[in-house]
């Protein structure tokens, strides 16, 4: 069995304040060190995404779960994606409201459903029948007073599991202000979340709209596959999202072989892995 494990996550890309500079890296970190806890335990890189995303969701820092930005109604809808790159499966859910982990009912969705997406009150009916728990809209908005639409905090987590599989996840609440309704990149496979063995695995984070343009995930794992480093493959796009959209955002990515790599053109992204010999690695 090939042992190599690898993972990154990120916690979103955009002008983020310096008073909340040490809450995206605590963040980062406790979600990173679960979801390597799970790959340490010869755990699948479906198991670490979703464990690593679920905490993020849980962190009223990020725009994600309990910390999602409310729309233009002062609503929360939350968008999330999960994808197996042994298969291709993939599950998603769109404009999801009132439950506190939106990236779990999105792998039920892969998993208990002959479906991809599922978006709105059918989204919240799946959730209920499986047996999610809900919560209110006053359990998501913990912070609703530190909140900033320059801000993007999409979470995500890509990981390489030591059977040589790939997964990526990523989950949102979306734009601050955004018309009730609107869907961005996040439960998109090709443009917030990709995977594939035989190319890599990619999250992304920034203003969707643009993110989708590009179809930015799959087209990082292109690049993967095309023999380009992680860190290389993610430039590049980011850089061309500049240039053709003049959009802005951030990705990260894992090769097959598990090296990492991540870009972005905002002021700061948050982000955080592990080093080839096993420490944690942040970055705001």
């Amino acid at each position: 069995m090939d042992r190599v494990i690898s993972l990154i996550v990120h916690g979103g890309a955009g002008d983020i304040p310096d008073r909340r500079v040490d809450g995206y890296r605590r963040g980062c970190v406790r979600a990173l060190e679960a979801g390597w806890a799970v790959l340490s335990k010869r755990g699948t890189a479906l198991d670490a995404v979703e464990t690593a995303v679920r905490l993020m969701e849980d962190d009223p820092v990020f725009d994600a779960g309990r910390g999602s930005y409310p729309n233009r109604d002062g609503q929360i809808e939350m968008d999330a994606a999960i994808m197996d790159g042994a298969t291709l499966a993939n599950g998603a859910v769109a404009a999801i409201k009132e439950v506190s982990r939106p990236v779990s009912v999105a792998r039920l969705v892969m998993e208990r459903t002959p479906h991809c997406l599922i978006a709105g009150e059918g989204a919240e009916r799946f959730a209920r029948d499986m047996g999610v728990p809900g919560c209110s809209l006053a359990d998501l908005r913990m912070d609703p007073d530190d909140r900033t639409a320059s801000v993007s905090d999409t979470v995500g987590a890509v990981a390489r599991d030591a059977h040589g599989n790939l997964a990526a996840a990523t989950s949102t609440g979306g734009l601050a202000g955004k018309m009730p309704g609107r869907v961005g990149d996040s439960p998109l496979v090709g443009c917030g979340v990709y995977a594939d063995n035989k190319l890599g695995a990619a999250s992304a984070t920034g203003r969707g709209e643009d993110l989708i343009k590009i179809v930015a995930s799959k087209a990082v794992c292109d690049l993967m596959g095309q023999s380009l480093a992680p860190q290389e493959a993610a430039q590049r796009v980011i850089a061309y999202l500049g240039d053709r959209v003049q959009g802005q955002g951030g990705l990260i990515a894992i090769s097959p072989a598990g090296v990492v790599g991540a870009a972005y053109n905002t002021p700061r992204m948050a982000r955080a892995w592990m080093d080839p010999d096993g420490a944690v690695v942040v970055r705001v």
